[in-house]
């Protein structure tokens, strides 16, 4: 099994991108599925051009986006991408699209293909906060999360794939105070648990446990 795994450069006058330095420093096999590690850069479109040429390069089985969420205090994989861009700030480029849909013959939204419920599990089982996030935002990670379900639905059939969020790193939130942050050991511990769940539930159903939330 290989799983391609990919983590966004620094935006937003950050020096520094958790979810990069995270994937950077995962194992190149987690049980027994070879990870295949990309950058990608904040950008609009930019970013799903280069996973859809690894993807046609290395042919995965698996696609997992990882990105920043600052203020979050948990890993959260995310259920669902919608299919609007409007940019709370400039990209990597300087775009900022606004009310935008991503794909004009696209579905108004995709869910996740991965067991994001046994991910979330395993997360708390290796001692991290872990929570299922029903909004990937409406910028670059959300942008990345469509474009990959579209490509899914349009390209790859074979593929499942999903986006999961990573809080910013304790050198992140020295200006920004009463921000949540995790280490990178951490953040790097709780993708590796996720990801062996995703092994391990691969052509099973995921588990049924109490994950709604009321707002």
């Amino acid at each position: 099994m290989k799983i391609l795994v990919t983590g966004f450069d620094p935006f937003g006058g950050d020096k520094i991108n958790p979810a990069i330095e995270a994937v950077k420093r995962l194992p190149d096999q987690i049980a027994g599925a070879n990870i295949i590690k990309l950058e990608i850069p904040t950008v609009f479109n930019k970013s799903a051009q280069v996973i859809r040429e690894k993807i046609k390069e290395v042919h995965p089985d698996y696609v997992l986006n990882i990105g920043q969420a600052g203020g979050r205090y948990a890993i959260t994989p995310e259920r669902v991408a919608i299919n609007f861009d409007d940019g709370r700030i400039q990209d990597n480029e300087g775009n900022q699209p606004l009310n935008q849909p991503i794909h004009e013959d696209g579905a108004p939204a995709y869910f996740t293909q991965l067991p994001i419920k046994a991910m979330v599990k395993a997360i708390r089982e290796a001692g991290l906060p872990g929570v299922i996030s029903n909004t990937a935002g409406t910028f670059v990670c959300n942008h990345v999360m469509y474009q990959v379900q579209y490509m899914r639905d349009k390209e790859f059939n074979n593929i499942k794939a999903g986006f999961m969020h990573i809080p910013f790193l304790p050198d992140q939130v020295i200006s920004r105070p009463n921000t949540p942050s995790m280490s990178l050991d951490n953040a790097v511990k709780g993708i590796t648990a996720a990801i062996t769940a995703i092994v391990e539930f691969d052509g099973k159903k995921d588990i049924e446990t109490v994950e709604g939330t009321i707002a």
